[in-house]
């Protein structure tokens, strides 16, 4: 069978459509995969670092505060359009994956029109605009939360989570600590932000250091690469204030990196996650069982990671701090959380309950189903 898998732009749409190929692969080795991405983003390097070949569009998104600019987008579009009918004429699929972006907008649309079945996967709680306008085109919708059917047409939906990264399972608490060289008996706090950090988060912890280091808790805090030089710089000047010597002892239980590289460790070392609420960040901490304080990014598309955050709320498997109150109120909820032990018990038993597991294999298998049906 061939496959041809769209979309992109932000990392939450790539790593889907990657593992979903992945997936493929494992099921039908012999299956032949082709990605159609957008010029100039960020799946025109992942994907073939993860081994698959790319085509890319000049598709753009829509330029809404300046919509005299949109003649150009139309035009590219278009030409988008056309390409993806030679792309399809040559490739032949027989099925078509979106995952939302640019790309597959303009790649699902056409496959659907020259007969290829299509699937979508959307990953957020509140359906990108790319997905909405394709619902009509796809045979199946597979989802990732509950009351989806507000979106999409509730007979084209399935429920089967999002795929997570592989081998975040399984982690000894114990070796965890020891890697990052933690003291076992202490409470320790996973701060999260993604690859390029979360400034809200950071300035936060920043604002607080006193207080974290009076509670006697522990760190482990991952800045992201963009804010890594501040935070580094604003925790070395805190530990050594007040000290004569600029050797000090302060701020030993508080690991401050730009990245982590082994993320199985620092979920096994954690007792709570502090996050945004990204749809893979989501995810991973439903399938560890992680109690965890969400901050959602009020700078994504349609509020959508407010909604993702809103789904565990609503079943009592997270807390919610708002972006514009985190400064006040994050460190707070934080480290009152991780001393109550009842009620990280009651986040790590409901959260878990949300968890879908073999999410890119189940997506993988409706795939092939529409490829046979073909």
């Amino acid at each position: 069978m061939n496959y041809l898998i769209s979309g992109g732009g932000p990392g939450g749409h790539i790593f889907p459509a990657v593992s979903i190929a992945n997936a493929l692969r494992e099921l039908d080795p012999q299956c032949k995969i082709l990605f159609v991405g957008a010029i100039g983003r960020m799946e025109m390097e992942r994907v073939p670092q993860a081994g698959y070949e790319i085509v890319g569009l000049p598709v753009r998104g829509f330029n809404r505060a300046q919509p005299w600019k949109n003649i150009s987008v139309v035009y590219d579009m278009l030409r988008s359009m056309r390409q993806v009918r030679k792309i399809i004429r040559k490739f032949q699929p027989d099925a078509g994956v979106g995952v939302g972006g640019y790309a597959s907008g303009a790649a699902m649309k056409v496959a659907a029109r020259m007969g290829v079945p299509i699937l979508l996967q959307e990953q957020n709680g509140f359906a990108g605009v790319t997905n909405k306008l394709l619902k009509n085109d796809a045979k199946k919708i597979c989802v990732a939360y509950d009351g989806m059917e507000r979106f999409f047409p509730a007979e084209k939906i399935i429920l089967t989570g999002n795929p997570v990264r592989q081998n975040l399972e399984g982690g000894n608490k114990e070796e965890a600590l020891a890697h990052f060289k933690l003291h076992s008996g202490k409470p320790t706090i996973l701060i999260i932000g993604g690859s390029l950090g979360a400034r809200t988060i950071n300035e936060s912890i920043i604002a607080h250091l006193d207080e974290i280091e009076a509670s006697g808790v522990q760190l482990i805090w991952q800045t992201g690469k963009t804010y890594y030089d501040k935070c580094a710089k604003a925790l070395e000047e805190w530990k050594n204030k007040d000290c004569k010597s600029v050797s000090s002892p302060r701020a030993e239980q508080i690991l401050c990196l730009p990245f982590l590289d082994r993320m199985d460790l620092a979920y096994a070392a954690a007792d709570l996650v502090v996050s945004r609420a990204g749809a893979s960040s989501i995810s991973e901490l439903c399938l560890l069982g992680k109690p965890s304080v969400l901050v959602p990014s009020p700078n994504v598309a349609e509020d959508h990671q407010t909604h993702n955050a809103m789904a565990l709320v609503r079943k009592d498997a997270a807390v919610l701090v708002k972006d514009d109150e985190a400064k006040d109120e994050l460190v707070k909820q934080m480290l009152a959380l991780v001393s109550d032990e009842e009620r990280l018990k009651t986040l790590h038993n409901n959260i878990l309950t949300l968890a879908q597991r073999d999410s890119a294999k189940r997506i993988a298998e409706e795939v092939m189903k529409l490829a046979n049906r073909s």
